[in-house]
């Protein structure tokens, strides 16, 4: 029985390892007619104001100041820094004070008319030419053309407002060309 069994096996095995083959040839045709849409999305063309920073670690005292305008053609961006002077007074007294020049540093703090006035209403006037305490609040007296002004002037710096003015009337200029 086992070798009856052994023989169907083998034989089955011998019949699976033929393969099939099918012949056949298809022939067709496809005409189709039909109208095509094509739509393209692009994003829209965009003016990026350059990046003015003053950095993570910069000991510089300037601010960035950047705008951008940008229309369906044109495209204009603008950038510039301008000095903070209050931080610069700042820095200087701090290096002063730092060297040992402490009535130096007070001088260059007193520069301030905010600071002078606190001073004076605190009871410790500003150094007048090296003198200190109640001569010098005597010599601020008499002396009142050098004392600090209310608006101090920096002819080199461009204000904001002048900045976004001049920017401003450029873009309105270049608009009405188009």
């Amino acid at each position: 029985m086992k070798r009856i069994l052994l023989a169907t096996l083998i034989s089955f095995n011998a019949f699976a390892l033929d393969p099939i083959v099918t012949d056949s040839t298809t022939k067709s045709t496809v005409h189709s007619t039909g109208d095509v849409t094509t739509t393209v999305k692009s994003p829209p063309p965009s003016a990026i104001s350059p990046t003015f920073s003053a950095g993570s670690n910069s000991d510089s005292c300037t601010v960035g100041i950047a705008g951008a305008v940008q229309t369906q053609i044109l495209g204009i961006s603008a950038g510039t820094t301008t000095r903070d002077l209050n931080c610069e007074r700042l820095k200087n007294a701090k290096t002063l004070y730092d060297m040992g020049m402490k009535v130096a540093a007070v001088s260059v703090l007193c520069q301030d008319v905010r600071v002078f006035d606190a001073m004076l209403m605190a009871g410790t006037p500003c150094p007048y030419n090296g003198i200190i305490g109640s001569d010098a609040r005597l010599a601020w007296q008499n002396d009142k053309d050098n004392t600090p002004k209310k608006e101090e002037k920096d002819d080199e710096s461009i204000k904001p407002l002048e900045l976004l003015t001049g920017i401003g009337s450029t873009v309105l200029g270049l608009l009405l060309l188009l």
